[in-house]
């Protein structure tokens, strides 16, 4: 099992705006059949950790949920639920619930979506294995960090998708 975190960046390292907006990044032309397109990329995935922002981004946003593997949301606070979806609402640090995590996964792997900050939060207990960058034509200036934590990464794979440069790294362990 591997966990993963898959994301789209500016150019100059944001993931979304001050005000978590991604408007910027549906208005890049991207080939949903293309190299390291999300369609492959999530066939892989049995279970899915977000924070609180994603999460409320993604009710704001979709017309309907479209996870049917368990999702795991980091909050301390309160969020409304989503019919018979599958999301487990998670206080606490990861390392306390990523037993629980993988077990939902039932033999597939994690994906770490939305928040760099959280990605990070795997990465420091150990627990992040490879990162995704798509990286968009366009810069944004300031806004929300892609991995806001000093990593190692080791570049397995590199692809053009359109307007996006893509990379896939393995996250270098300390020994």
């Amino acid at each position: 099992m591997t966990t993963h975190f898959y994301t789209a960046s500016s150019l100059d390292g944001f993931i979304a705006t001050a005000d978590h907006s991604l408007e910027w990044l549906f208005a890049q032309d991207f080939d949903m059949e293309g190299p390291m397109a999300y369609p492959d990329f999530i066939k892989g995935m049995g279970a899915i950790v977000m924070g609180a922002s994603t999460y409320e981004w993604s009710l704001a946003h979709q017309e309907t949920w479209e996870y049917t593997q368990p999702v795991w949301v980091f909050t301390h606070r309160s969020l409304p639920t989503i019919g018979d979806a599958d999301v487990r609402f998670v206080q606490g640090g990861v390392s306390e619930a990523y037993a629980d995590i993988a077990a939902s996964a039932r033999g597939k792997d994690i994906w770490v979506v939305g928040g760099g900050d959280l990605a990070g939060q795997f990465a420091d207990a150990g627990l992040l294995d490879e990162v995704w960058f798509q990286f968009a034509s366009v810069t944004l200036g300031s806004g929300q960090p892609l991995l806001p934590r000093n990593l190692r990464l080791e570049l397995l794979d590199w692809a053009r998708n359109r307007d996006f440069l893509c990379g896939h790294y393995r996250v270098v362990k300390d020994r």
